[in-house]
């Protein structure tokens, strides 16, 4: 079969892989998860909005950050909480408080693609569940506790 490399695609005779999108064959056609109505991103809307958190615009965006890094959807939003109040006291775009609250990003999607990718990616991090993220992240025992809470409230705002 024949390949040709060319600026990070890869053509296969009658298939087209792009990075970042499913192969998908001339005939078949995987649907592109819709995340203007993900149920996910209305319980972190509406939880931010409860608080009256700036990250409540980013919604959306937590959500599918989250699938793309393959992380609890909960997660980052949560930290962001704990660390910032939503976004409350973010200098830097930083909600997360990464880097001790030294890390700057040009804006507050940035910082969360960044953050997820660390989480995902990262020696620090990566292989680990919920618990052990956290753990890594802040070692202060209540650490956990208070994201693992606000993840259970955010999961659980109607």
């Amino acid at each position: 079969m024949r390949r040709l490399l060319s600026s990070g695609f890869a053509v296969f005779a009658g298939m087209v892989s792009l990075p970042g999108h499913i192969s998908v064959n001339q005939t078949e056609r995987v649907p592109v998860p819709d995340y203007r109505n993900d149920p996910r991103s209305h319980s972190i809307r509406r939880f931010f909005e409860k608080f009256e958190c700036p990250a409540q615009e980013y919604a959306r965006a937590f959500v599918e950050i989250a699938d793309t890094y393959n992380l609890d959807w909960r997660l980052l939003p949560s930290i962001s909480y704990v660390e910032s109040t939503g976004g409350k006291t973010a200098p830097y775009n930083n909600m997360f408080g990464w880097d001790g609250g030294r890390a700057r990003f040009p804006n507050a999607i940035a910082g969360i693609e960044q953050v997820a990718s660390r989480l995902a990616n990262s020696e620090l991090y990566r292989n680990k569940n919920v618990d052990q993220i956290l753990a890594t992240y802040n070692p202060v025992p209540e650490y956990v506790f208070k994201v693992k809470s606000v993840m259970r409230l955010m999961a659980a705002v109607e």
